[in-house]
C-alpha cells in the first residue's frame, strides 16, 4: 500500500524547525521523541483532511487521515499523560486548521492568508517542543514562536515571486520591503546575530528577483537556506 505523503515540500521545514528550536532553547528530553513523532503525524493527517474538504475522494481521504490520526494518537499518548498542558496546543491550533480547511474548500490553497495561518500554526509545534521541556512559556518561547514565524512568512513571499506572484511587482516590493526591513530592524535592535540569519534570505529574494529557475531549484534553495537559519538559531539560544 503506497503511502499517502504531503507535496509541499516547504512545510516539512516548517514543521521541523520550530520543534527544533524548541528544544534547543528549552531543556531537550526523552518525551521529545514521541511528541515530535506524534507531531509528524499529526500533519500527515492534516493533509488527507484537507484534500478531504475538497469533496472528491473523500473515502479514500478519510481513510488515510484516520490512519494517520490513530497513530499520532498512540505516538502521543505518554506525552500527554506526563504533560497534560499539550492539549491546550492542540486546541489552539483548531482555529489555523479551519481557516485552512476554508480556504482548501474553495481550492484557494495558496492564498496568502491560507499560507500565513499554516505558518502560525506550526510554530505552535515549537511552543509545545518548548513547554515539554521547561514547563512554562515565557519570552524565550515568544522568540522560538516569532522568530520561526518571521522567516516562513519571508520564505512564502520569496517563493510567490518566483513562481505563482513572478508577474506581480506588489509582491516583488512587499517582499523586498520585508527582507530589508526584517534585517535592518535585528541589527538597529541590537541583534547582529539574527540580522545574519536572516540575511541570505534577503540576498535571495533580491538578487534572484526575475530570474528563471525551476521550482526543484527554488526548493533545493529554501533547504539549504533552512538548513543555514536552524543552524544560527541554535547559536542563538
Amino acid at each position: 500500500m503506497k503511502l499517502l505523503m504531503p507535496k509541499q515540500h516547504g512545510a516539512w521545514a516548517m514543521l521541523i524547525i520550530p520543534f527544533a528550536l524548541g528544544v534547543t532553547a528549552g531543556n531537550p528530553t526523552w518525551l521529545h521523541l514521541p511528541l515530535f513523532i506524534g507531531w509528524l503525524l499529526l500533519y500527515l493527517a492534516s493533509y488527507p483532511l484537507l484534500l478531504a474538504v475538497k469533496g472528491k475522494n473523500i473515502g479514500y481521504y478519510v481513510k488515510w487521515a484516520t490512519i494517520y490520526m490513530g497513530l499520532a494518537l498512540i505516538a502521543l499518548a505518554l506525552p500527554i499523560l506526563q504533560v497534560k498542558e499539550l492539549i491546550a496546543f492542540g486546541v489552539a491550533m483548531i482555529p489555523f486548521l479551519l481557516i485552512n480547511s476554508y480556504f482548501s474548500k474553495a481550492n484557494q490553497d495558496r492564498a496568502l492568508v491560507n499560507d500565513l495561518c499554516a505558518i502560525a500554526a506550526f510554530g505552535i509545534g515549537g511552543l509545545a517542543s518548548y513547554f515539554v521541556g521547561t514547563g512554562q512559556l515565557d519570552l524565550t518561547a515568544f522568540w522560538v514562536w516569532s522568530l520561526s514565524v518571521l522567516f516562513f512568512v519571508g520564505s512564502t513571499f520569496y517563493v510567490k515571486t518566483m513562481i505563482r506572484e513572478k508577474q506581480n511587482p506588489m509582491y516583488q516590493w512587499l517582499s523586498w520591503g520585508y527582507h530589508i526591513v526584517l534585517v535592518a530592524g535585528c541589527w538597529v535592535a541590537g541583534l547582529p546575530l539574527l540580522a545574519l540569519a536572516y540575511a541570505p534570505s534577503a540576498v535571495r529574494a533580491i538578487g534572484l528577483y526575475g530570474r528563471k529557475m525551476s521550482v526543484i531549484k527554488v526548493g533545493v534553495l529554501e533547504i539549504v537556506n533552512s538548513v543555514y537559519f536552524l543552524l544560527i538559531l541554535v547559536f542563538f539560544f
